[in-house]
């Protein structure tokens, strides 16, 4: 409610959620996304990149052209790879359930083109889309846009997860129906390459996938492949390692179907709930060849001659999958059930081997030619380990040395090592037992390690660039202050000699070429729009300060909103336990020092998520700005727990969530409050969604005298009934950890909620997969059955996230009512 105006009926306030979208949507500037480079064959590099011309909301592929001499530093044309009506003629159907739950998994927009595959050297593009893939292929010389024609497959079924064979741009690999799949689109022959799972049957007795990961490992590891090509076929034999996932022991859900025309219809999923089973995962080895008339032949599919859970007892997660350099060695990531023990391990082509024709009558032992797996990186923990992209592997000398980059906490904070092994014949002196299997299945060439980077700040999970002529590695990291992502660049030569290459006041996401020589760099802060530009990168000298930033010209140029812009202020604070810790403030719209405002404070409080950062904030932050909009101060706090803090700041919450968060957030509150006069602390709201809505409904029923009212959104009510990926990794095993999840659960303070009326109100999609709306129904028995009141909102066809416009905007509608009526 406008502080001292009267009540807005709900017609009205719909009205003031239609016209906020309006005036915000020009807060909304498309950030490209997706960046790819490709050299052409006279000098250009052209830069593909995902984004929405002009004010349209689709997604779709564009490019930009840089010449060899291009340091005109103006804006830079944008070009559209595809025709403007292919978009509305072949993307207008439906996604399938398959489709819509990897871009829940991926938190991807579901309108446009959400992804594509780029073949550097040919120009050859693939992208899913409507349950199908489609491909073109840019020369580099074509006038005009280009209208992709659907690939020729002769299955059903939605197509997932496309790769262009990188030795071959005329094979693409893809899943249809948990299995893998692979055309030749010049000649159409299409070849089902597993047969795992069987189709037609009940999910219970259909338990195998292939070349797609469970939904543990996409949602808690963030890993959506499932299979990898090897990048080269010097031989003429095309290889594809792939993980085969068994869910037999994980239990079975029903929900509510996502078709909103079906009558009654339900669907099933696997979900595995802490403390019960996983799926369990193994790599097998797919090969192939082309005929003369381009027909897939000789084909075989190849397994571990001992399983992975065999050589490794302890494993429970394949986190990270690859080829090495030397095209006869792949890399995999284990980690185990309790998330403190990570190996990176090699293992060779040469362990896949035919499955024995009667897997009951097979001697178990090593062929002579079946080397050993070697460990050659192992972290342990006492906290718990944070999976990250961080891993650059060089070529293998002639002589057996590897050398690799990786990424490691053992310090506390994310730094990257400089690691060196041999995995020749010989051992490089360390030939401790690792584990309790026959030395003849594994050994440990664990190699030197060097620290390239250190201190008190993180290098960010994501994106590693490394020159390998000039021996400079480019990365993202926190070292300023925790709130601006900045580029910087150390040399292996001088390890340790780190230098910032992006200027401070901003905070920057990052994409470089292969050679290192280019950069889309985008830019903003907490007051300016960000912005898109284009640098040259080139060399004085080998050293760090020797590199230098050109800039190349704009993607996207700095701009004024048509609006006023009413961003939040950034606060920095002490704790009592000494630990800093960072809030910010929007200030209402219409403010007067002399007034006194409602406060909400938006609430996450949980691991992995920053909420404040020295980043505009744009649409992304729409319900905050119109909140502001409507006379509410509203406040986000990120305390101990949140991301991109280090180990020991995460691990505030090891084995206690939901009993700790509050006291920070409390804390910083009243800070504020004592600061600025304005924040009227009788009329405070809580509100979040997921770990925010959980932490809401902990704020209502624990501190009541603080927090007059709370929206808690589709909210964690027990962790017993979430994954086990998350909650393990947080909370320990069940059995491990009795008191804190009974401490932890928000069922065991229900006859802690207030008696008045109009103080909590819960929203929940009903198909939601990830947190179920089990959690909510849980705590509506229970309210029910202790007598406290609550208010219910129920979004029959969405899921964790509210993708659906109507749904958003009535949800919006709902929360201005609620807050402008009771608090």
């Amino acid at each position: 409610m406008e502080n001292g105006g009267r009540k807005k009926s709900w017609s009205e306030l719909k009205q003031v959620v239609f016209e906020l979208r309006r005036q915000l949507s020009t807060l909304s500037t498309i950030i490209p996304s997706s960046v790819e480079f490709r050299n052409l064959k006279d000098g250009r590099t052209r830069i593909f990149f995902l984004s929405s011309p002009g004010n349209g909301w689709e997604t779709t592929l564009l490019y930009t052209d840089i010449t060899l001499d291009e340091t005109k530093n103006g804006r830079l044309q944008w070009h559209p790879v595809i025709e403007s009506n292919f978009q509305s003629v072949s993307l207008g159907a439906r996604s399938s359930r398959e489709e819509q739950l990897m871009l829940e998994r991926k938190r991807l927009a579901t309108w446009g083109i959400t992804s594509y595959e780029l073949h550097h050297e040919s120009g050859k593009l693939v992208f899913p889309a409507s349950s199908t893939l489609f491909q073109c292929t840019d020369t580099g010389y074509t006038n005009g846009p280009l209208f992709p024609a659907e690939l020729r497959m002769n299955t059903s079924g939605p197509k997932l997860l496309p790769q262009i064979c990188p030795s071959n741009p005329d094979l693409v690999a893809y899943v249809c129906n948990a299995d893998i799949w692979v055309s030749h689109t010049l000649t159409g022959s299409t070849q089902r390459l597993t047969y795992a799972h069987k189709g037609g049957r009940p999910l219970a007795d259909d338990p195998l996938t292939a070349g797609i990961p469970s939904y543990v490992m996409q949602e808690e590891f963030n890993r959506y492949q499932g299979y990898w090509w090897q990048p080269a076929s010097p031989d003429g034999v095309y290889r594809i390692l792939y993980e085969e996932t068994d869910e037999s022991d994980v239990k079975i859900y029903s929900f509510p179907s996502s078709n909103s025309n079906s009558s009654g219809e339900i669907e099933q999923y696997r979900f595995p709930r802490a403390g019960t089973p996983n799926s369990k995962s193994n790599l097998k080895l797919l090969t192939f060849q082309l005929s003369d008339s381009l027909q897939i032949k000789d084909f075989h599919n190849l397994e571990l001659q001992y399983p992975l859970s065999h050589i490794f007892p302890w494993m429970e997660y394949m986190v990270r999958v690859g080829w090495a350099p030397n095209l006869t060695n792949v890399w995999v990531q284990l980690l185990d059930r309790r998330q403190q023990r990570l190996e990176l391990v090699l293992l060779s082509v040469d362990n896949f081997v035919e499955p024995p024709p009667n897997m009951y009558h097979t001697e178990n032992h090593l062929s002579p030619n079946c080397p050993p797996a070697q460990v050659i990186s192992m972290q342990t923990t006492d906290v718990w380990i944070n999976v990250h992209d961080l891993l650059y592997m060089f070529p293998v000398s002639d002589c057996g040395k590897l050398t690799l980059i990786w990424a490691s906490e053992e310090t506390g904070f994310r730094h990257l090592y400089l690691i060196t092994t041999n995995i020749g014949g010989h051992h490089n002196g360390i030939d401790e037992s690792l584990h309790n299997n026959d030395s003849l299945l594994v050994n440990n060439r664990m190699g030197v390690a060097v620290p390239l980077t250190s201190g008190e700040w993180e290098v960010l999970g994501w994106s590693l660039w490394v020159d390998e002529e000039k021996q400079l590695v480019y990365f993202m990291g926190l070292r300023e202050t925790p709130m601006e992502k900045h580029l910087y660049v150390v040399s292996m030569r001088r390890p340790g000699e780190v230098r910032l290459l992006t200027r401070p006041g901003f905070s920057y996401s990052v994409d470089l070429n292969k050679e290192c020589t280019m950069c889309v760099v985008v830019y903003s802060n907490i007051q300016k729009l960000p912005a898109c530009q284009v640098f040259r990168i080139t060399h004085t000298d080998w050293s760090v300060d020797g590199v230098n930033l050109t800039p190349i010209g704009y993607i996207l140029e700095p701009s004024v909103p048509e609006i006023e812009i009413h961003s939040p202020e950034l606060f920095t604070h002490q704790l009592r336990s000494g630990e800093v810790v960072y809030a910010m403030l929007f200030r209402p719209h219409n403010f007067s020092s002399a007034e006194k405002y409602p406060v909400l404070l938006n609430v996450y409080g949980g691991p992995e998520v920053q909420l404040v950062s020295n980043t505009f904030k744009g649409m992304r932050h729409l319900r905050l700005h119109m909140l502001a909009a409507q006379g509410y101060c509203v406040v986000a706090i990120d305390s101990r727990g949140s991301h991109h803090r280090g180990l020991k700041f995460e691990s505030h919450l090891k084995g206690r969530m939901g009993t700790v968060e509050l006291d920070d957030q409390v804390e910083v509150l009243h800070w504020l409050a004592e600061r600025m006069t304005f924040l009227d602390m009788d009329r405070v709201a809580i509100h979040g969604w997921s770990y925010g809505g959980y932490i809401s409904l902990m704020a209502l029923a624990t501190k009541p005298h603080i927090f007059k009212v709370a929206i808690a959104g589709a909210p964690v009510t027990s962790w017993n009934l979430y994954d086990t990926g998350y909650t393990e990794r947080y909370m320990d095993l069940p059995q491990n950890n009795l008191q804190g999840y009974k401490a932890g659960s928000i069922l065991n303070y229900v006859n802690q909620f207030p008696d008045d009326e109009n103080r909590l109100l819960i929203i929940h999609g009903m198909i939601d997969e990830n947190v179920h709306f089990y959690h909510t129904s849980q705590l509506i028995s229970a309210m029910v059955r202790a007598g406290k009141p609550y208010h219910l909102q129920v979004y029959p066809n969405e899921r964790h996230s509210l993708r659906n416009l109507d749904a958003s905007k009535h949800y919006e509608t709902t929360l201005l009512s609620f807050l402008q009526n009771h608090l």
